[in-house]
């Protein structure tokens, strides 16, 4: 897919006949059912094809992923003891950063494109074989392996997430867990009549080493529809899905965020004429749904005339968007439930729990802001919290939300001890707080771990007070800090340039953003807005900010201060940080 021309597309069949010649040379480099195959890099044809081969073969598949970094790629090697490592081309350098350690287990390499003499080179020094893609495929030559019995408890793939502390962990996922989930998701599409069919598109681009992409994409090939693949450029997206044209767009909030600014950008530049239409169609028609009208019914002239060019930006089929991984903004939710022109759904789930565990519902507007009800495949509870006021027999019932269900894990790879913390009899413990609405969905309110004590002996639920100091609209970004030896809350804060520029030049205060950043009038401006918002949701004296340090970089994953789903990594931001806390207090 290199040059940007249009799609090429494969049949079933010949996938398959590939995928059964890379099945017999992974069998043919001595690997049998329960060995590990490791596969690295961006989404691809190859990709899958190497997955099924796993599959069909009992072979367990071992995604590895680069926003862990090169210390957790050998990490997963060793830990999983994996024998043979698919990579992207460009991939295959970072695997080589790993020798020696990962050579005790690791005998073979395939590349996903080509292999150069250099690396040849190196990889003999240590008595392991490469290959290219190509190489690879006739390497069994005539060879025909039989398929082993696979049995519904066996693994099927070991998932490493990255965890907000301590080193990734591998959750093993059977394969009843993916197929009950396929059925369950199946079932829910059926009931509110968006059954998958052959002529159905899927735009390949959230990682496939996430669990969320991983079903997605075997519940298309469950129907036989098709998936095609991004050109792995950010940048290039929206241009691969207009050409694309997918049904189906599965996204993260930081994607759906980024839709939800070009349009708005879109929209101001189009001038005064074209905004207020936009304006007062957005206003008819979300009016209407929310007196209960479906979104293909509640404003078809509207649609016409103004929506359709949303759709079409979206490449003119989509009907469902799904958003997972991270909790996406109740503004951008609605907005795009309106003027999409699709269902816009949110999900809640966790490795854990292979994924969507929770689906808000097609056309109920109430269910905005929440994950909706649980799916048709599981149980959930939810388990009073004592010290931190949750009460799950309250008439709001709050709690920890507990999962038990066929799609649950097998437990933590080589880690017993972990998961005898999280799986009591049967139920899994997800760590995040819920609270039961009347409709039946579920909110997510706070997480369970991130709450620590002030000097005073009150309790701080640190992430659910940046969800609230996250809606003001001067600040990107914001990480809250206190402890017990201390009787105030700091914060870390990536301001928004544009309105810190806007209120420089207001008030006259000269600079670039990094300077700005360092003015201490800019600091009061910044805290002044927190405070604000503080007042208006009523927060406690000890809830609110007293010192701020501005950083114009956000936080990234290059600094390891964020997860690969935007999740805070506290450690390691306080480690950071640590000069800048030390100066506010």
């Amino acid at each position: 897919m290199g040059r940007a021309g249009a799609y090429v597309w494969r049949t079933y069949k010949e996938v398959f006949d590939i995928a059964n010649k890379i099945g017999n040379s992974i069998r043919s480099c001595g690997l049998t059912k329960g060995s590990r195959c490791g596969i690295y890099g961006a989404n691809s044809p190859e990709w899958i094809i190497t997955m099924e081969a796993c599959n069909a073969h009992g072979v367990y598949c071992v995604p590895l992923y680069d926003t862990l970094g090169a210390g957790a790629i050998e990490f997963i090697l060793c830990h999983a003891e994996v024998e043979i490592a698919f990579a992207e081309e460009k991939k295959v350098a970072e695997l080589l950063k790993t020798f020696p350690k990962s050579t005790e287990f690791l005998k073979t390499i395939v590349s996903f494109g080509k292999v150069t003499q250099e690396q040849k080179e190196e990889v003999s020094k240590y008595g392991l074989s490469i290959y290219s893609w190509d190489e690879f495929i006739s390497l069994a030559g005539d060879q025909e392996f039989d398929l082993p019995v696979n049995q519904r408890t066996d693994i099927c793939t070991i998932m490493y997430t990255s965890g907000t502390t301590g080193d990734p962990k591998g959750v093993l996922i059977s394969n009843a867990s993916i197929i009950c989930l396929i059925a369950g998701v199946d079932r829910l599409l059926n009931s509110v009549n968006e059954r998958l069919e052959e002529t159905d598109v899927y735009m390949s681009y959230l990682p496939l080493a996430h669990i969320f992409d991983r079903v997605v994409e075997e519940l298309f090939m469950f129907h036989g529809a098709s998936i095609g693949f991004w050109r792995g450029d950010v940048k290039l997206l929206v241009e691969d899905i207009g050409t694309l044209k997918p049904t189906i767009l599965c996204a993260v909030p930081r994607v759906l965020d980024r839709i939800f600014s070009g349009l708005q950008a879109k929209i101001s530049a189009g001038g005064f004429i074209k905004s207020t239409m936009f304006n007062l169609a957005y206003k008819f028609k979300q009016f209407r749904m929310m007196r209960g009208a479906k979104h293909n019914e509640a404003a078809a002239i509207c649609d016409k005339v103004v929506f359709s060019k949303v759709k079409e930006g979206l490449g003119g089929n989509v009907r469902v968007i799904l958003s997972g991984a991270a909790p996406l903004a109740t503004h951008v939710e609605e907005y795009l439930r309106v003027v999409t022109c699709a269902h816009v759904l949110q999900g809640y789930g966790l490795t854990e729990t292979c994924a969507g565990s929770f689906v808000s519902l097609p056309n109920q507007m109430s269910m905005i802001g929440t994950v909706g009800p649980p799916v048709p495949n599981i149980d959930a509870r939810l388990e009073s919290v004592p010290d931190m006021n949750y009460d799950a027999l309250a008439s709001t019932p709050r709690g920890e939300i507990c999962i038990k269900g066929e799609t649950l894990f097998s437990g933590y790879y080589r880690r017993e001890d972990l998961t005898e913390e999280v799986l009591v009899d049967g139920w899994f413990h997800t760590g995040d707080i819920g609270e039961w609405q009347p409709d039946g969905s579920m909110k997510i309110i706070d997480r369970k771990k991130n709450i620590f004590k002030l000097s005073q002996g009150e309790y701080v639920a640190v992430e659910n007070l940046e969800n609230i100091y996250g809606v003001v609209s001067a600040i990107d970004s914001i990480w809250v800090y206190g402890n017990s030896f201390e009787s105030f809350l700091v914060a870390v804060v990536n301001p928004n340039k544009e309105a810190l520029e806007s209120w420089a030049e207001g008030n006259g205060i000269s600079g670039d953003f990094e300077a700005l950043c360092e003015n201490p009038k800019a600091k009061e401006y910044i805290l002044g807005e927190l405070s604000k918002t503080g007042k208006e949701k009523k927060l406690k004296g000890f809830e609110f900010i007293r010192a701020v340090h501005l950083d114009p970089v956000p936080f990234d994953m290059e600094r390891d201060l964020i997860t690969p789903t935007y999740k805070r990594k506290r450690p390691q931001l306080l480690k950071y940080y640590q000069g800048a806390i030390d100066n506010m207090y």
